[in-house]
């Protein structure tokens, strides 16, 4: 039960904290640079595009022989969820100390947000498995993968019109340490009963997401 708890706990931070980051708008994440672009050429909101981003990722790891767990599918709605509910509720933000505000505990939000839901065990998100899934079919590195990724990532959104700026900068600095940080934190002890998808996850590997 605990884990479950903070499956779904963590993907909502996850979304909220995204949330704070279009807000702020000094730079979103990587992904969500390309969910912005995406949104602001389709009319879409940015977490519906989220969603439809997931679910096509989510379709890549079939030729790449990827086992999807409760948290992937989760993953893909959850967050979008989460993040167009937290941005129909924050108010516009002016001044730039509350924006760098915003923009810092994001940051930090979605950290442990990531700490939380990866160590609950139950598969890593669409995006962390297209990531390792090339690496195993590939033998490439997964910091090569990762890099050449998110860069096609966040070039095609800002082209789109995402926003990219210091908070992308902050986002890939300190992710991988507040990630770590949290994983050990919020880790959940091993239990015998732990499904096969679970049990062979490994979140050391994952929290390179970003």
């Amino acid at each position: 039960m605990r884990r479950l708890s903070q499956l779904y706990v963590g993907l909502a931070l996850y979304g909220v904290s995204s949330a704070l980051l279009v807000a702020a708008g000094l730079g979103l994440e990587p992904w969500g640079v390309l969910h912005q672009g995406l949104a602001e050429r389709t009319g879409f909101t940015i977490g519906e595009v989220t969603i439809a981003v997931g679910a096509v990722v989510l379709l890549l790891w079939i030729p790449l022989r990827q086992r999807p767990g409760l948290g992937t599918v989760s993953n893909v709605f959850a967050i979008g969820l989460a993040m167009d509910g937290t941005l129909a509720v924050l108010p516009t933000v002016h001044a730039l100390w509350l924006r760098i505000a915003l923009m810092a505990g994001g940051v930090v939000l979605n950290g442990l947000a990531t700490g939380l839901y990866i160590a609950a065990r139950f598969g890593p998100g669409p995006r962390d498995g297209l990531m390792t899934g090339l690496h195993t079919r590939t033998g490439r590195s997964i910091r090569l993968l990762r890099t050449c990724i998110e860069v096609a990532v966040v070039v095609t959104g800002f082209v789109l019109g995402g926003t990219v700026g210091v908070g992308t900068v902050l986002y890939a600095l300190s992710i991988g340490p507040l990630a770590q940080l949290f994983l050990r934190v919020c880790a959940v002890p091993s239990t015998p009963s732990g499904s096969p998808v679970v049990a062979g996850s490994k979140p050391g590997r994952a929290i390179l997401r970003r």
